[in-house]
């Protein structure tokens, strides 16, 4: 308690956002989505620069951004951080690279990485409203886009090589990584290369909560920090990842073309894995982790081709037309490590817990996707015309596979326009999308057979096709007003309506990296968001100050449900002879949870409050910025793993070639849950960065040491699914060096 309170008297005066972090001289920031500075773009917008993600710590896509006002992660470990914004995730969430959809298979599952590639990237674009219809449809959340260099838009002027080299203490880890570019022969010529590895990372002690404990989640730590398994540190929450980027580009008076090669391996322990079976009384056993202190992993690979360029006409009517072609192929495969079974194991035979002949489970997404954008705009007004296909296969199988393969094919039409209005800057989008989808369910069925000698059962399958046609239509409109020099107002409605997805239509099975056996719903109807955004922002000579309310009504929210023992009882009553044909009546264990769709409503704020200060021939910044986001169903319950409130408070100082950041995050505690979900303490994340650049001869070597968790806080993430079996880690010092010549 006294660190927390020493930590607070310091910082109590000062306050930041990384967004501000950085103010040594103005830099024009530009949105590659639409070629806007961030100040002219009325969409609620955040512009990460790649040059401070440089500076951090390696770590997941959610945890880069979870410092963002309105921006959260749901976390399985320090491999895996799916992005929230503002209380919505998953498939609501769409992450792009360079305006393309990362067709992986994140949105199968919790324990699922996006896999993305954060070394050498030009920024990070968090954007919602009309800018966004343009580029993926069913992102009733937003959109994350990443913005790398593969493909040149304009020519290279100099050569450009970068080294760098990162250690982290936390999880006795390191990366290294290097990139050249240079202007060859007329060709633009671009290639990168990363590799990292992470070991096992610290935590506290008592951070880990028992089954038994759950319901203690505020006592002391000492009250729970007897248990074996608090080694220090999590088992199997490990990661490596090594990836490559190749890209070449011709660039003319007529525009460019170019292609780009990439691909992404990654390896990282599954920190947690349900139990999956029952014990002797056919009961579940506490909760815990069947597999505890077995080798369980996931391998990912993931390659893509893409071709892009642009077109300039200069017709009356058509200024441009942009066009874009993505193959990708993806997998993620997860399995326990051979070698730890023995011999036994390669003759078949079970091992001592049972799980001698489990194999691995694979996950794939194999895809293709073009179209053409169209730049219409004039003097009067910009405007943008979008056509989009893509097709892509979904399969899971093996030991643990819980879906039938899927398919889904995309026809969509987009267009944004922004002028001046009178008063106003007006911004609007629509989006028409034609979306066909077929899967199928299997039903497994006992049936007894009786012959002369003797009677037995067998087991039979039936499989059901289904084919889901859906045609959306969505559309914002933004409207800004400059009251004066200073002030702004930003008023938006969009109706966003989304697809329900092949894993909330086809899902039957086991999940046990969430613990649960989930069961989909081909009854789910379109989903529609009808969200208002009320903004309003303040600037004047060094202080700056915006406030955003905003109100998200969802009509068809789906959302996966656990089903409580109650409920388990009332349907083995009601329906148990129809449970026992379909095999529902037993789920092995795990938590029954279903699919299911009922009206929702969300709602929060964000604000934002900093100021700069000439202090010492340097500049000190420093603001303060909270977000809430409340989200409940019609019915009264509240949403499942919704963020909790808070509060951001930071110090940046420049001077020369010196940075120093400290941030010290206040978390608040979440005791608004659904039925059967536990709540979660608050917690205090302070951390600090230090960076040095040096001039060496005209080449650049930048060194950053940075600090995270400095407080050694036991900390959760109320968003994961296995919040209490996989905390965030503790204490972490970490060195980087990055070498531009």
């Amino acid at each position: 308690m006294q660190k927390k309170l020493f930590t607070l008297l310091i910082l109590s005066a000062f306050s930041a956002n990384y967004i501000h972090s950085e103010v040594v001289e103005e830099v024009v920031v530009q949105a590659s989505l639409l070629g806007q500075t961030e100040d002219g773009i009325s969409d609620p917008l955040h512009i990460l620069d790649g040059a401070e993600i440089a500076d951090m710590a390696t770590t997941s896509l959610g945890e880069t951004l979870d410092s963002l006002a309105g921006v959260t992660t749901a976390d399985y470990g320090s491999a895996v951080g799916q992005p929230i914004i503002r209380g919505l995730s998953g498939l609501r969430v769409k992450v792009l690279t360079n305006g393309l959809v990362n067709r992986d298979v994140a949105g199968i599952g919790a324990d699922h990485k996006n896999e993305v590639d954060l070394f050498d990237i030009q920024q990070v674009e968090v954007v919602r409203g009309p800018s966004s219809l343009l580029y993926a449809n069913g992102a009733t959340g937003g959109i994350v886009n990443i913005v790398d260099n593969a493909i040149a838009t304009s020519d290279v002027e100099d050569m450009s090589i970068k080294l760098g080299f990162e250690t982290q203490s936390v999880n006795s880890g390191d990366s290294q990584n290097f990139a050249y570019s240079d202007n060859v022969g007329g060709l633009n010529l671009y290639f990168s290369y990363s590799d990292s590895a992470f070991g096992n990372y610290d935590i506290p002690n008592g951070a880990v909560l028992h089954e038994e404990e759950h319901h203690d989640e505020d006592h002391d730590e000492e009250e729970h920090d007897e248990h074996d398994e608090d080694m220090g540190y999590l088992e199997n929450s490990d990661s490596a990842q090594e990836a490559t980027r190749f890209g070449v580009s011709k660039v003319g008076d007529w525009g460019y073309v170019g292609m780009s090669l990439s691909n992404s391996e990654s390896v990282f322990g599954v920190p947690y894995h349900g139990e999956g079976h029952s014990d002797e009384h056919g009961d579940e056993e506490d909760g815990h982790d069947e597999h505890e202190g077995e080798r369980i992993f996931s391998v990912t690979d993931s390659d893509k081709f893409n071709i892009k360029g642009s077109i300039a006409l200069d017709r009356n009517l058509v200024n441009s037309v942009d066009f874009f072609f993505q193959d990708s192929e993806y997998a993620h495969t997860e399995q326990h490590a051979e070698e730890e079974h023995g011999d036994e194991e390669e003759h078949g035979d079970e091992d001592d817990h049972g799980h001698g002949e489990e194999g691995p489970t694979t996950f794939s997404n194999d895809s293709s996707e073009y179209g053409l954008i169209f730049d219409l705009s004039n003097d009067a007004m910009t405007q943008k015309v979008s056509l989009n296909i893509s097709d892509e296969t979904i399969k899971i199988f093996g030991d643990e596979a819980f879906m039938n393969p899927a398919e889904r094919e995309e026809l969509t039409l987009g267009y944004f326009a922004n002028r001046e209005i009178g008063l106003f800057d007006v911004s609007f989008g629509i989006r028409y999308d034609q979306i066909d989808t077929n899967g199928s369910i299997t039903e497994h069925h006992e049936e007894e057979h009786h012959d002369e000698e003797e009677e037995h059962e067998e087991e039979e399958e039936e499989t059901t096709n289904y084919n889901f046609d859906t045609n959306n239509l969505s559309f914002s409109i933004d409207l800004r007003r400059s009251l004066n020099e200073n002030w702004d107002v930003n008023f938006g409605y969009s109706s966003l309506e989304r697809a329900p997805s092949v894993v909330e239509l086809f899902m039957n099975g086991p999940h046990l990296a969430t613990g649960r056996f989930e069961v989909g719903n081909t009854n789910l109807a379109t989903e529609t968001s009808n969200n208002i955004d009320l903004g309003v922002s303040y600037a004047n000579d060094n202080f700056f100050a915006s406030l955003s309310f905003f109100i998200n009504d969802v009509d068809n929210y789906v959302y996966l449900m656990d089903m409580h023992e109650e409920e388990h009882h009332d349907e083995d009553e009601d329906h148990d002879e129809e449970e026992h044909e379909e095999g529902h009546d037993d789920h092995g264990g795990l938590i029954l949870a279903n699919y299911l769709q009922e009206d929702a409503e969300l709602d929060g704020y964000e604000l934002e409050i900093g100021r700069v200060f000439n202090l010492a021939s340097g500049d000190l910044e420093v603001s303060f910025s909270r977000d809430v986001v409340n989200g409940s169903l019609s019915s009264g319950m509240n949403i499942p793993r919704m963020s909790p409130a808070r509060n951001i408070y930071s110090v940046g100082y420049s001077v020369n070639d010196y940075l120093f950041d400290l941030s010290f995050k206040d978390v608040d505690s979440q005791t608004d849950t659904a039925e059967e979900e536990s709540a979660t303490s608050g917690y205090q994340m302070l951390d600090a960065k230090l960076v040095r650049t040096f001039d060496l001869n005209g080449n650049s070597l930048r060194v950053s040491v940075f600090a995270n968790n400095l407080l050694d806080e036991v900390a959760r993430n109320h968003a994961s699914f296995v919040k209490n079996q996989v905390p965030l880690p503790g204490k972490n010092f970490g060195l980087r060096f990055n070498l531009s010549f």
